[in-house]
């Protein structure tokens, strides 16, 4: 049994992954602000605190053998460019401080596929994020999805033909596999095999492994 400590414990992913992992025998302390209590998986530990800033949540990092990190901006797009910075390097920064602090011994990003024609600003925090992990010197795991499939996150169901058209060329068929769609399942159970599978050193799953779940 592994004890799991997740930012962004109320997200769509977070709640998910949460219950799986407590499923499979885990012990999860999920962080969330005041209020949010009500919104984490039934089984987990509750943590408040802001996660932009370290110190609200110090404490309760130590003995965790994986730390995930799911902070970010709802529905990013290039006019968010500012709450990247604020919100998403910031609270992964402090989660990157604790972590390391605590000499937590993986850790788990969600980034993003790369490189992109769109986003860039977004690509670029997660990017500077991903340096941040390596520089720490964790054993981590690196998702790379582009959209994930989920509750109220549908819409992009309709651009599937479009994707088989452009998986059918070869000039494009590159691109179109790495920024495929993925389901909020296939990223949970990756994850959750992550965590029973941590690695040594730095292991990047791109769209292609997590929709087969492969890890290596």
């Amino acid at each position: 049994m592994a004890f799991v400590f997740l930012t962004g414990a109320n997200g769509f992913i977070g709640r998910m992954l949460s219950a799986e992992l407590i499923r499979r025998g885990h012990k999860v302390r999920g962080l969330v602000r005041r209020g949010k209590e009500s919104e984490i998986a039934a089984g987990s530990e509750v943590v408040t605190g802001d996660p932009l800033v370290a110190a609200t949540y110090r404490q309760h990092v130590p003995g965790a053998d994986t730390f995930v990190h799911l902070v970010g901006v709802s529905k990013p797009n290039p006019f968010k460019a500012d709450q990247f910075r604020r919100i998403d390097l910031a609270s992964a920064k402090a989660a990157i401080a604790n972590a390391s602090e605590a000499t937590v011994r993986h850790f788990v990003f969600v980034s993003v596929a790369q490189p992109a024609p769109v986003m860039q600003a977004y690509i670029d925090v997660r990017r500077e994020v991903e340096q941040a992990i390596r520089a720490a010197g964790f054993n981590a795991t690196i998702l790379r999805p582009w959209y994930v499939l989920g509750p109220g996150r549908r819409w992009p169901i309709v651009l599937q033909p479009f994707y088989w058209l452009l998986g059918a060329l070869p000039a494009t068929r590159e691109g179109a596999t790495r920024l495929g769609l993925l389901h909020d399942d296939d990223m949970v159970q990756t994850m959750a095999d992550a965590i029973d599978r941590p690695p040594s050193g730095v292991r990047i799953l791109d769209v292609p492994r997590i929709r087969l779940r492969r890890l290596e």
